[in-house]
């Protein structure tokens, strides 16, 4: 009796040994690159927190199974500690920044502003990436804007498509919102995609002031790309608003075929231009 409890005892660690082996086989295919996905063999580092106002991780829930359907290795963070691993930055295709009116230590924003000056791309939107670090200038120059107001609150506006021809923006037609129609202070060296229009109601001295709402550029060797939308998760069930922010988050990672690298847009140089 007892050498046949000793042999089943074996038989079931076996099996066990068995199906653990087969299971870390499986979840080594899983991370196996696709090749033929667009994302195939790059690193995306999300972190996401602040203010809850802006439904971070929500809007993180829409994003991260999308860029993990397209083949990219997604890492989700809670903690801007994460941009302090030297290693682990370097690595990555992308960051995908999702935090509102928080703070940054100097060693967390060193980190960052190195990786994407040495080639990481940058991607975010609305206050998760324009209204992240008040203090941080250096952090708001790479971004390329920072958010200044939002009259009226939610509001309805229309997001007019200026570029025709960019892959972000390439066969999207203008769309309306109910949502923040944000002000900002904008690099005027940026590409400009799409732009809104304000009218007066809240602010008449604003009165036809034109405003970006899409735009990329560079910081160093990274591409940044911002779009001002999505200030709650269901802005993302606007089909034109989750469309911008999927391609724009391609072209950041630098997916072939996702677009160039910008051309400014400067509205300046005609005046200075004899």
């Amino acid at each position: 009796m007892k050498k046949l409890r000793r042999n089943r005892g074996v038989r079931f660690l076996l099996v066990f040994a068995l199906a653990a082996a087969a299971s870390v086989a499986w979840a080594a295919a899983d991370r196996t690159p696709d090749p033929g996905k667009p994302g195939a063999g790059k690193k995306v580092l999300i972190v996401w927190g602040g203010w809850d106002g802006h439904e971070p991780k929500q809007c993180v829930d829409i994003f991260a199974p999308w860029l993990r359907e397209q083949g990219f290795d997604v890492e989700i963070s809670t903690t801007l500690d994460s941009y302090k691993d030297a290693a682990k930055m370097k690595s990555l295709s992308l960051i995908v920044q999702v935090v509102t009116m928080s703070q940054i230590t100097p060693e967390q924003e060193k980190g960052l502003l190195n990786a994407v000056k040495n080639g990481v791309g940058m991607a975010g939107w609305h206050g998760g990436m324009a209204d992240s670090f008040r203090s941080n200038t250096e952090y708001e120059f790479m971004v390329g804007g920072a958010w200044a107001a939002h009259p009226g609150g939610v509001i309805d506006y229309r997001v007019q498509v200026t570029n025709h021809t960019d892959p972000i923006t390439k066969g999207l037609a203008d769309f309306d919102m109910h949502s923040e129609q944000y002000y900002m202070l904008v690099d005027p060296n940026v590409e400009v995609l799409a732009v809104t229009t304000f009218g007066g109601k809240y602010a008449p001295w604003i009165q036809g002031a034109v405003m970006p709402v899409v735009w990329k550029k560079m910081y160093g060797k990274g591409r940044i790309f911002y779009t001002s939308l999505g200030h709650v998760a269901a802005d993302f069930n606007v089909p034109e608003a989750r469309e911008v922010v999927k391609r724009g988050l391609l072209w950041a990672a630098g997916v072939p075929g996702a677009g160039e690298e910008p051309k400014s847009t400067n509205p300046y140089i005609p005046l200075v231009k004899k």
